[in-house]
C-alpha cells in the first residue's frame, strides 16, 4: 500500500480516563505521583455531561479524569460496560479541517462534525472526535488557535494545586493496548490513520516447543507509530497455545474487551525516580526475580549494549529491567502493579503504568517483554488465576 498523506498530528495532548472514584484518582497522581492539579469542571459542564473531571499534568503528561454524576453521561455509558479505563486519546493537530477530510475520505467512523469554540479572548478551539477498533476508547481531534482552557466549560484553578513533578515525568512514551484479534486494527491503523510498523515481536512465556510444557502465556505484538510526531501504539494479542490462560485473554476478561492495557511515562533518571516512588509514595511495582541480575552482565554483552552506565547492583535493588541491541544503546524500564492489584479493586481495572527511560535505543526491549509477561503471570499465579 502506497504511503498515505500525514493526517498533521503533533503530539498526544491529553489521555481522557473515566472512573468509578475521581478521589480515589486524586490521590493516586497527586500524592502518589506528584502530579499537579490544573483544575476541574465546571458546575455547568458537570449538569450538561452528568460527569465531574479534574486534570492532571506532570510534564507534558496531561490526565483528564471523569467520574460520572448520575447516569447517562459518557463516563456512565463506559463503565457500565468496563473497569476504571481509558475511554478517549486526544491528538493535537496542525489543520482540523485537513484531518477531517482526510479521515473522511478514508471512511472513519465520526461520532462528531467539527465543533468549535471561541474563549473571552478572541481564542479559537475546533475538534472532532471518531470511533476506533480500540475497543470503546475513542480518538479526539484538536486544533488550537489561542485557545486558552482545556476544554469548553473546564475551570482552572488560579494555581496548580498538589505536586511538582518532583520524580521527573516527562511525555507519553507509547501506548499498550491488548486485543483478542488484532489484525483489524492494524488495518485500520495503515488505512484510515495512516500508522506505519515500527516493530514486532512473539513469543511465549515458557517455551513449548521445545520444553513441551502444559502451560504459560503467549504473545504477538506489533508496535505502529505516525513518523511525523513520532506518536507510537504497542499493540499485543494472545499466541497459542492456552489461548484462555494467556494475560492477553485475561486482561480482556477482566476489562470486558479490547482496549488500553498501559501508558508508558518517561523519565530523565529512573533510578532517581524508581528510588523516590518506593521510598516516599507507596507505589508497588511489579516483581523482577534475583535471576534476571544474575543473569544480567552476560546478558548485555550478547545483546551487544556492551557496556551501559548503571551498577548492576542498584538496578537489581529497584528492580529495574534494560535492553537493547546497540553498543552503549539500551533502554532501561519498570512496570507499576496494575490498578486493581494497588486499590484490591477489581473495578479499579487491569490498567497500570510503566516508567521508562531511553538512552539511545528507540525499540521496545524485546527480551523485557518477556520478562515484564513473566512477572504478569508470577502475579496471576500467586492470585489464583492460573
Amino acid at each position: 500500500m502506497a504511503k498515505l498523506e500525514s493526517l498533521g498530528i503533533k503530539t498526544i495532548e491529553s489521555v481522557h480516563w473515566y472512573v468509578h472514584d475521581l478521589e480515589r484518582s486524586r490521590n493516586f497522581y497527586v500524592k502518589g505521583l506528584d502530579f499537579a492539579e490544573l483544575g476541574v469542571s465546571s458546575p455547568e459542564l458537570e449538569k450538561a455531561g452528568k460527569q465531574k473531571s479534574a486534570v492532571f499534568q506532570a510534564g507534558d503528561v496531561v490526565l483528564v479524569v471523569s467520574q460520572p454524576v448520575g447516569e447517562g453521561g459518557r463516563a456512565w455509558r463506559y463503565l457500565r460496560k468496563h473497569p476504571d479505563g481509558v475511554g478517549t486519546i486526544n491528538y493535537e493537530v496542525e489543520d482540523v479541517e485537513k484531518a477531517f477530510k482526510l479521515l473522511e475520505k478514508r471512511d472513519a467512523t465520526f461520532i462528531t462534525d467539527i465543533q468549535r469554540f471561541t474563549d473571552e479572548n478572541g481564542g479559537k478551539l475546533a475538534m472532532f472526535s471518531i470511533t476506533t477498533p480500540f475497543g470503546d476508547t475513542t480518538f479526539r481531534f484538536i486544533q488550537r488557535d489561542g485557545y486558552r482552557a482545556l476544554f469548553p466549560g473546564f475551570q482552572a484553578h488560579a494555581t496548580p494545586e498538589g505536586g511538582n513533578n518532583r520524580y521527573g515525568f516527562g511525555r507519553v512514551d507509547h501506548i499498550t493496548c491488548n486485543f483478542q484479534t488484532m489484525k483489524p486494527m492494524l488495518l485500520w491503523m495503515e488505512h484510515v490513520m495512516g500508522f506505519e510498523t515500527f516493530w514486532g515481536i512473539q513469543f511465549h512465556t515458557d517455551n513449548v516447543a521445545e520444553r513441551k510444557m502444559g502451560h504459560g502465556s503467549g504473545l504477538r505484538s506489533t508496535v505502529v507509530w505516525d513518523p511525523g510526531s513520532k506518536v507510537k501504539f504497542a499493540n499485543n494479542e494472545p499466541l497459542r497455545p492456552f489461548f484462555k490462560a494467556s494475560q492477553i485473554n485475561l486482561f480482556n476478561e477482566d476489562h470486558r474487551g479490547d482496549g488500553v492495557q498501559h501508558l508508558a511515562l518517561t523519565v530523565q533518571d529512573i533510578l532517581r525516580s524508581v528510588k523516590s516512588l518506593r521510598e516516599s509514595s507507596g507505589i508497588q511495582f511489579m516483581p523482577t526475580p534475583g535471576s534476571y541480575y544474575d543473569a544480567l552482565p552476560e546478558r548485555i554483552q550478547r545483546m551487544g549494549i556492551k557496556r551501559i552506565d548503571e551498577d548492576v547492583n542498584a538496578l537489581r535493588e529497584l528492580e529495574i529491567l534494560i535492553d537493547g541491541d546497540k553498543e552503549h544503546a539500551y533502554l532501561l524500564q519498570i512496570f507499576m502493579k496494575d490498578a486493581a492489584s494497588l486499590y484490591k479493586d477489581p473495578h479499579a481495572g487491569p490498567f497500570f503504568y510503566e516508567i521508562i527511560q531511553r538512552k539511545g535505543d528507540q525499540g521496545f526491549g524485546g527480551g523485557n517483554f518477556r520478562a515484564l509477561f513473566e512477572s504478569i503471570e508470577r502475579q496471576q499465579k500467586a492470585e489464583g488465576r492460573i
